[in-house]
């Protein structure tokens, strides 16, 4: 089964408690292709400037990412520039340079119209809505928002809501789309606009399922080290979306065990900057840190009465 992911390769400028790159390679198609390669094939779309070093993605390739999706145009690559304080959870924007992004118009190819599953990264619902008109009869579609579409586009994201299989958003944006307070009211409010099922990312407290009227709660992998949260949202979105389309179905089973997939890669992504991390990831330890995560969460059946 293929995955297409619709996003953006950036040049990431990070600064944290623990240190700071400048340069760097990022995007949201980016950490995703990463995370969901392990899992099945890869199909990027998005474009990047002049500037852009191709050779940065050849990891990418190797991992057979389908990379003839990404337009190299005239002008520079999209950057962003974000500092992080202890509270790792949130970014502070300190400057966004669209560049190429901001004319980014995808359009697919015959094979990429044919993909079974779609993630349609955190871009323009209209960009977004575009690439659910272009695509063909994929089994399954998945959407990512943010807050600034929340607040200026929410004409256009309620279109792409009322076309998806499942979204993928944080717990604070779930909140503001759903205008409740209360997630679990906020969940069912999203599932009233159209998508089947809605994760809600909660960073290092975990996330939280909503499929086929259950819920189930995945907490974080503890770490003791973390240096860059930065694409640890698409890194989980690629676990999540990878596993759905290796297993080829959505039911309740496949969605729990993709999105303790998606925690998993997203807690090995967050050890170093960048992709660094993901870029010498073996599979193996992907598989021992999903068992580490059973052990972490298994109790027995209560016995007192």
């Amino acid at each position: 089964m293929s995955v297409l992911v619709v996003g953006s390769v950036a040049y990431d400028s990070v600064k944290t408690p623990f240190g700071e790159v400048d340069k760097a390679l990022g995007g949201s198609a980016t950490f995703f292709s990463a995370a969901a390669s392990f899992l099945t094939d890869t199909q990027l779309v998005a474009v990047v400037g002049e500037d852009f070093d191709i050779s940065d993605l050849d990891f990418l390739r190797e991992r057979g990412v389908d990379l003839s999706g990404l337009d190299v145009v005239a002008g520079e690559t999209f950057r962003w520039k974000g500092h992080y304080g202890y509270d790792l959870n949130e970014a502070k924007t300190l400057s966004t340079e669209l560049n190429v992004f901001e004319t980014f118009d995808p359009k697919l190819s015959e094979k990429q119209r044919k993909a079974e599953f779609v993630f349609l990264a955190n871009i323009l619902p209209e960009l977004q809505l575009s690439v659910l008109d272009q695509v063909e009869s994929p089994k399954f579609t998945v959407v990512d928002t943010m807050n600034l579409w929340i607040d200026t586009k929410a004409v256009e994201l309620g279109e792409v809501l009322s076309r998806v299989d499942m979204v993928v958003i944080n717990e604070s944006e779930a909140r503001q789309l759903a205008g409740e307070a209360n997630t679990f009211r906020a969940i069912e409010r999203i599932r009233e606009m159209g998508p089947k099922f809605v994760v809600v990312k909660r960073g290092e407290y975990g996330a939280l399922l909503s499929a086929h009227g259950n819920h189930f709660f995945a907490p974080a992998f503890p770490l003791e080290s973390v240096f860059d949260p930065t694409g640890a949202g698409d890194t989980f979105g690629g676990g999540l979306v990878g596993t759905i389309a290796r297993n080829g179905r959505f039911d309740e089973a496949t969605l729990r065990q993709g999105v303790v997939v998606g925690s998993v890669l997203a807690s090995f992504a967050v050890e170093k900057f960048s992709l660094d991390r993901m870029r010498t990831l073996k599979w193996s330890e992907v598989v021992a840190r999903y068992q580490k995560m059973q052990a972490l969460t298994r109790f027995d059946t209560l016995t007192i009465e």
